[in-house]
């Protein structure tokens, strides 16, 4: 399988690039967002790591990023372009600040092809609950900004990125912006395909963002990851539809005993009508014993107000499963929100919500989560607001 998508990928660069065509002017945009949060929080926690901590008061969170997006489009009508992210805070974007770096190539007849750094289809293409801008997204891993729930902070979950027990956004054993090529086709009357190659999980087993593999040994570590990935988008009758359904899976070539090949895959659909926007999506994460178990589901409901407000309300819940000796370790996250949004300019919104988030971990006998976890409980709320720039 992996040599028929090289190869047929190859065909289609080759396809693209023997077309003549003259040079034209490059279009030098850049862009990206700014969303800083002020808000008051009340966590109660009872993990061995948090004995005499005191986390309640106020705290800032920032999300931002700053986007190059230079392109070019030829007389053939093929365009190319570059896709740089910087993060502003330096928060995931490692030593660098660099996120995502990659090529693409797409025209109205050809599709779409993302060549570098980037996520999978599978990611992409994922629909969700509906989400106002300027909330503190609980489908995600940005809640652990205010509330200590991640074991990297002291709380009971593994807070593992890109997988189903805190995001609906999922990646094969929670790979992010490998080296990666993907390929999505044009739209066929609101119905969109894509499938994605990676030779490895991470990136000279740093599982830094941007960079290069350096080689990959195909037959050490977790390698050739696939995602396929199928989305439509379409109106009947002053109805919206927006669904996705995606799977992918990788070869586990590590050799430790009692594990297989991870695997992924999601579901998940809006409904939009009378300025009401309502929808869910449900994920799995199968890890193969190289990672708990992870499945997670997303429900949300926004009201468009004819004015410059937006109402939403949403939930996220998550669930840990232990494998191997581990089996009947347990653990789950459960996340609240309702939020209201107002337009008070071109690409600014200013938000206020309610949150409320809680990790627990309800057996650990197979020893799946950190030490001290065990039968403990991190939760938190939240009340915020937020600035939102988007530019």
């Amino acid at each position: 399988m992996k040599h028929l998508l090289t190869s047929t990928s190859a065909i289609a660069l080759g396809v693209v690039m023997v077309t003549p065509a003259s040079a034209q002017e490059w279009d030098m945009k850049w862009g990206g967002y700014h969303s800083a949060h002020v808000g008051f929080v009340s966590v109660d926690s009872n993990t061995a790591a948090h004995v005499g901590a005191d986390f309640d008061g106020v705290d800032v969170y920032t999300e931002a990023e700053i986007n190059f997006t230079p392109s070019v489009t030829l007389d053939n009508g093929m365009t190319f372009g570059v896709n740089v992210q910087m993060e502003s805070t330096n928060n995931g974007g490692g030593a660098t600040g660099i996120d995502e770096s990659f090529l693409t190539i797409s025209g109205d007849s050809f599709g779409k092809i993302d060549l570098g750094n980037e996520n999978s289809v599978g990611y992409k293409m994922m629909v969700s609950a509906p989400q106002i801008d300027g909330s503190i997204w609980i489908n995600s891993p940005s809640i652990s900004g205010f509330i200590p729930i991640s074991t990297g902070a002291g709380g009971n979950l593994p807070w593992t990125f890109r997988q189903s027990a805190i995001s609906a956004f999922t990646e094969v054993l929670g790979n992010n912006d490998v080296p990666r090529i993907s390929y999505y086709t044009p739209s066929f009357n609101g119905l969109t395909l894509g499938i994605s190659y990676a030779a490895a999980s991470n990136v000279a087993g740093t599982g830094a963002n941007a960079g290069n593999n350096f080689g990959v040994n195909h037959n050490i570590g977790v390698t050739d990851i696939f995602d396929i990935a199928a989305a439509y988008s379409g109106s009947f009758g002053g109805v919206d539809l927006d669904a996705s359904a995606h799977w992918g899976t990788a070869e586990n070539n590590t050799g430790l005993a009692g594990t297989d090949d991870p695997e992924v895959w999601g579901l998940g659909a809006t409904v939009g009508f009378n300025n009401f926007a309502f929808g869910g999506s449900y994920s799995e994460n199968d890890n193969g014993g190289l990672l708990p178990d992870e499945e997670g589901w997303a429900l949300g409901l926004t009201y468009d107000f004819a004015g410059p407000w937006k109402l939403g309300i949403d939930t996220y819940q998550g669930e840990y499963s232990g494998t191997g000796a581990g089996s009947g370790d347990k653990a789950e996250f459960e996340a609240y929100q309702i939020i209201g949004s107002r337009d008070i300019g071109p690409g600014v919104t200013w938000a206020i919500y309610a949150v409320y988030a809680e990790g627990s971990v309800n057996g650990n006998a197979g020893g799946t989560f950190a030490a001290g976890t065990a039968n403990t409980e991190v939760e938190g709320t939240l009340i915020g607001t937020s600035i939102n720039l988007t530019f």
